[in-house]
């Protein structure tokens, strides 16, 4: 005899689909760690490479964030991608610039936690 009752809302049978996720937490993620490995190699040639995944990065997060109409963090992500472009790099050096190793990551983690994307109705399980 089939059951009667419905379909759990959720994907363990608690909770409803909230229709968000958090798509910038990953490449935040990435990002503050390529940062946090910077600092340790700040002057010398594979900091390009974080320049590179930082600059890629931050577009990225911005791009999420733009679909969650978090329109604030736009700047922030935009003198990222600025700061950290590594085809006309600024020449920043000293306590300062690693400071803004730490402040960028910190920065990424947080909006990796704080975009939330919506899901459209029919996306969502």
């Amino acid at each position: 005899m089939p059951s009667s009752s419905p379909r759990p809302a959720g994907r363990y049978g608690t909770k409803p689909d909230p229709g968000n996720r958090r798509l910038a937490l990953a490449p935040g993620l990435i990002a503050a760690l390529a940062l946090l490995i910077g600092v340790t190699v700040l002057e010398d040639g594979p900091f390009t490479v974080v320049r590179y995944v930082v600059a890629i990065f931050a577009a990225i997060v911005a791009v999420f964030a733009f679909q969650a109409k978090q329109w604030w963090w736009l700047p922030v992500f935009a003198a990222i991608a600025v700061v950290w472009n590594p085809i006309w790099p600024l020449s920043f050096e000293g306590g300062l610039w690693q400071g803004a190793q730490y402040v960028a990551a910190l920065v990424f983690l947080l909006a990796g936690w704080f975009i939330k994307v919506p899901i459209p109705e029919d996306q969502r399980r």
